[in-house]
């Protein structure tokens, strides 16, 4: 198949340069090699025509049809409106009965091409419009036209622009023909020994079968076949990247456990580790004594324990001479970590400080002296860390909390912090689906934290309307009265009367007149930091028994007393946010409850996502949820910098089996010929030289 790559597509017969050119400016296919790569994503049956009576009758019955054809002749033509909403109805009849063919695009082109009394085949999906069948932009050709297309062939993904300058599926259908007929020998870089192994097909017959179906079990091979070919290519790819990169980088030997991590454990922890806590520290000490550079991801739901892990990881740093560092994307969560570690730090004497945009001069060069003498052992800090004037001593360890928030190349310049880089441990409070874990942070060792420490309370999640509003605020004077405190969420901060959402102006004058025996704070991403940390201290001291925010109280705040959180135009939010936002309340003794407000008219796909919500507290089902539903590319932590390769026909939220047979090959093959030298891997290197010589590196993650 490479040779194909060579092949202009406009010399594919059924192409030629207009077509050719429509096709590289809209779907990006410029080779046959694209052609037979852009795969079908349904099936239609050309075999056999239908009857527009029998249409009709069960339209009339409720039955739902697929995409049908009709052979016959058009009757009468009528142009309809002006400009934008000029339409062409053709009353088309096979005999049977008429129907109603309707095009509101394209209606000068349509109304010339066609003409009455002429035998036509139209195919499309009908519909009933008051009582009358109907179809919109249907496929119109004559009968000798499709003569040799009578079959089940792939319908493919198109645009409204291909459409209308009459490229639909039977144009791609023959073209894709007619270069399956040529009896060109496509040379398959998967080894047969793998193949075989997988028990797969031959790309011949895979690509075939995936345009030119012959059977049900025929067609879910091929395109089990060219899946596991997508994602064996990325893990082989991003596997011999990420062993190259291991083997070559050095890291930081620190082979001691010494009184740091000794004292803490025996007189200082706050609680017994769980298991999975005790499991992902041995996991990165394991790192740190192999003497190369661990990048290592440490993802666990909300309240897992990710920061004692990560402070007891540093411990393990001082204990070998060096220092540590912990960096956050916001000044809320990098001064609430520094909170909770100064707290564990206090007692035994380390040194500890805060570094962030506001920090003021005097303190910033305190913190550089302190830095580059060694009294500061650990550091917490924002994007300030990566400034040219930071500078450290011995830095051993660096802590990315919520890593995604950060590019790449500000995350690279922790590495410069040191003469032997760092080692990287990366955290993140969002879970991540294994199947994504395995693709976009395929480079990175993953440890999981899936306990909850004991005495952990699960919250009560439940969806309520806005006309149930007063039934909750009743609910929460009683909370209030007990000493409790309460979120209350609000996706905007002006009112937009466009979108009809709950602002955070309006929630706050309605929470202050609900609730005139509590103080109300409020803070949104607007704010200045002082106000904002004014704002958050209030609420977690109890001056302010409501606080009403905006999403930036989605990770950094921790108050024990908040047992209750409200979401406002929940529908407004992704599963990972509502999950997030949950997890700031059961941190205390206390049952804990989120309510999620919602408009009374839902569409079933939202009340389905919500509805997730409310059957689990696992973040790691939630995520699969929202990967399924959204798809990988809307995921927070990849939306932002977008998905890091392109898949055809593989698809992340469903074929997690597939994913780990492929990595598993991926592995199995590289043990045995880490450089792809053997004669029966060299189309496999060649096919990966492909990748590299268009810039993509599945490995350049962290």
């Amino acid at each position: 198949m490479l040779s194909l790559r060579n092949v202009d597509i406009q010399y594919v017969k059924g192409i030629g340069p207009a077509r050719a050119s429509l096709l590289a400016a809209e779907l990006g296919l410029r080779t046959a090699y694209d052609l037979l790569r852009h795969y079908p994503t349904g099936y239609v049956d050309r075999s056999t025509f239908a009857t527009a009576r029998a249409v009709f009758d069960s339209l009339c019955r409720g039955v739902e049809l697929p995409s049908i054809q009709l052979k016959g002749h058009f009757i009468s033509f009528t142009v309809q409106g002006e400009g934008a909403k000029m339409r062409l109805v053709g009353l088309f009849t096979d005999g049977t009965a008429t129907m109603e063919c309707v095009w509101f695009r394209g209606v000068r082109a349509m109304r010339s091409r066609l003409k009455t009394g002429v035998e036509y085949v139209v195919f499309g999906k009908p519909s009933l419009f008051s009582h009358i069948l109907q179809m919109s932009h249907p496929e119109v050709d004559s009968p000798q036209a499709i003569a040799g297309d009578m079959q089940a062939h792939g319908v493919y993904p198109l645009t409204e622009k291909l459409r209308q300058r009459g490229v639909n599926s039977r144009v791609l259908h023959a073209a894709v023909r007619s270069l399956l007929d040529s009896r060109k020998h496509l040379e398959d870089f998967i080894p047969k020994e793998v193949l075989a192994a997988e028990n797969l097909p031959d790309i011949d017959s895979a690509i075939r079968e995936v345009h030119m179906p012959g059977g049900t079990d025929t067609l879910a091979a091929a395109r089990d076949r060219l899946k596991f070919e997508e994602l064996f290519l990325i893990q082989t790819d991003m596997l011999r990247r990420s062993r190259r990169r291991k083997a070559q980088s050095e890291g930081l030997l620190m082979p001691r456990v010494g009184r740091w991590f000794n004292g803490f454990y025996h007189d200082f922890l706050p609680f017994e580790l769980t298991g999975a806590q005790k499991r992902v520290i041995k996991e990165v000490r394991a790192d740190m004594m192999s003497g190369r550079q661990m990048n290592r991801l440490v993802q666990g739901d909300v309240g897992s324990g990710k920061t004692l892990v990560a402070f007891m990881c540093m411990l393990l740093a001082l204990d070998n001479g060096y220092q540590a560092c912990l960096m956050a994307p916001t000044e809320i969560l990098a001064a609430q970590h520094a909170a909770t570690l100064r707290g564990m730090a206090s007692a035994m004497g380390l040194g500890l400080a805060l570094l962030t945009g506001s920090t003021p001069a005097g303190e910033r060069h305190r913190i550089a002296q302190g830095l580059t003498d060694g009294s500061i052992h650990i550091i917490v800090g924002t994007h300030a860390l990566l400034e040219d004037t930071v500078t450290f001593r011995n830095l051993g360890l660096a802590v990315i909390d919520e890593q995604h928030r950060f590019g790449v190349a500000q995350r690279a310049r922790l590495w410069t912090k040191n003469d032997v880089p760092p080692h990287v441990l990366v955290m993140t409070a969002t879970p991540i689906p294994r199947t994504l874990a395995m693709t976009v942070y395929g480079d990175l060792d993953v440890s999981v934290i899936d306990e909850l420490p004991p005495g952990r309370k699960p919250i009560a999640t439940a969806l309520r309307s806005e006309n149930d509003l007063p039934a909750i605020y009743r609910a929460l004077h009683a909370e209030i009265a007990a000493g409790r405190r309460i979120y209350v969420v609000f996706p905007l901060i002006d009112e937009n009367e466009k979108l009809d959402l709950a602002s955070l102006e309006e929630g706050y004058k309605e929470i202050v007149a609900a609730f005139p025996e509590a103080g109300v704070a409020f803070v949104h991403g607007r704010m200045k930091p002082a106000e904002k940390d004014w704002q958050m201290k209030r609420f977690a001291e109890g001056e302010a028994a409501i606080l009403v925010a905006t999403t930036v109280i989605e990770v950094g705040v921790n108050v024990p007393e908040a047992t209750v959180m409200i979401i406002r135009n929940a529908e407004r939010f992704g599963l990972s946010q509502l999950h997030q936002l949950r997890g700031r309340v059961g941190r205390g003794a206390d049952r804990s409850y989120c309510i999620l407000v919602a408009k009374q008219k839902l569409s079933a796909d939202t009340r389905r996502r919500l509805e997730v919500m409310t059957a689990t507290t696992d973040g790691f089902r939630i995520a699969e949820a929202d990967m399924e539903m959204r798809g990988p590319g809307d995921i927070e932590g990849t939306a932002q910098s977008g998905m890091p390769f392109e898949l055809h026909i593989a698809n992340l939220a469903l074929d997690g089996v597939m994913i780990g047979r492929a990595r598993a090959a991926a592995a199995a093959l590289l043990d045995a010929d880490p450089e792809l030298t053997a004669t029966a891997n060299r189309r496999l290197a060649v096919a990966l030289r492909s990748l590299a010589v268009k810039g993509i590196d599945w490995s350049k993650i962290s």
